[in-house]
């Protein structure tokens, strides 16, 4: 007697057991505002949304908490953040190492690249404010 495997079931099976699906191949964006400062001691807050290719969205809190030669007070409006490496949505909430040098007057823009395990995230903003130094930091994202 011979079983019947339905075509769409096995093409189904093979999708999810594509090397693409396993690897966390996911597009995840995010867009955010930012402000803070720093004194020796850098500290700053925000919130942004996280969208990702499969449709998922997650609205975020950010917080960075670091420390260094640094000093100053910066605000980011409508930053962009970009992940490289997700799987889920989910994948994307944690604690991101991040090393950097700044320096701005009045308008000011910045980038930075971190990773969090095998996640990565690139961002970059333009803001206002003032900031001058070299600090190292942690960025953390949590699910608002």
């Amino acid at each position: 007697m011979r079983h019947a495997f339905p075509r769409g079931l096995a093409l189904c099976a093979a999708l999810l057991l594509s090397p693409a699906a396993m690897a966390g191949n996911l597009t995840c964006k995010m867009n955010y505002s930012l402000s803070g400062w720093s004194a020796f001691y850098k500290t700053a807050s925000g919130t942004g949304t996280v969208k990702c290719s499969n449709g998922q969205s997650l609205p975020v809190r950010i917080e960075t908490k670091g420390g260094g030669v640094t000093f100053g007070k910066y605000k980011i409006v409508n930053g962009f953040g970009e992940f490289a490496n997700v799987g889920d949505i989910r994948d994307v909430i944690g604690s991101y190492a991040t090393a950097e040098a700044h320096a701005a007057a009045e308008k000011s823009a910045s980038a930075q690249a971190m990773t969090n395990g095998k996640v990565s995230l690139a961002l970059s903003g333009k803001g206002k404010g003032w900031s001058l130094g070299v600090a190292f930091s942690k960025f953390t994202i949590e699910a608002n």
